[in-house]
């Protein structure tokens, strides 16, 4: 069971956590360690442990990275991304960089495409 941090008390992240998720780097796609992940749980921040998603939202869009089309209510915030195309994602709860969101491509009927890197997740199967 993951502890909710509370405050600025994180979790201690590696080079590369810390590359995804506090600089805002992308990891490599068809790398990530829950692309594939079809287990019942939920899906949390790396950093402080919040849940984000839950598998019921999680599908297949072959984009190389895991892909929600709903997260938890205000888990996540958007925010226009500095390239001004993209919509950047980020857990509510500690700014967190999760990775970005799409609108209006069709995989599911909710239209929306979270395109998330697992690095910058934790996930906790259902018991």
């Amino acid at each position: 069971m993951l502890r909710l941090f509370t405050g600025m008390e994180y979790r201690t992240l590696t080079r590369e956590e810390e590359r995804v998720i506090v600089n805002k780097g992308t990891e490599t796609p068809f790398t990530g360690e829950y692309e594939n992940n079809h287990r019942t749980g939920t899906y949390k921040c790396k950093r402080c442990g919040t849940s984000l998603y839950r598998s019921e939202s999680k599908f297949d869009s072959g984009c190389g990275w895991p892909s929600f089309d709903d997260e938890i209510p205000g888990a996540v915030k958007r925010i226009p991304d500095v390239d001004g195309r993209r919509t950047e994602i980020q857990c509510a709860a500690c700014g967190a960089h999760l990775g970005h969101v799409f609108l209006g491509e069709g995989f599911t009927s909710k239209d929306t495409r979270h395109c998330v890197n697992s690095i910058a997740m934790i996930f906790e199967a259902d018991e």
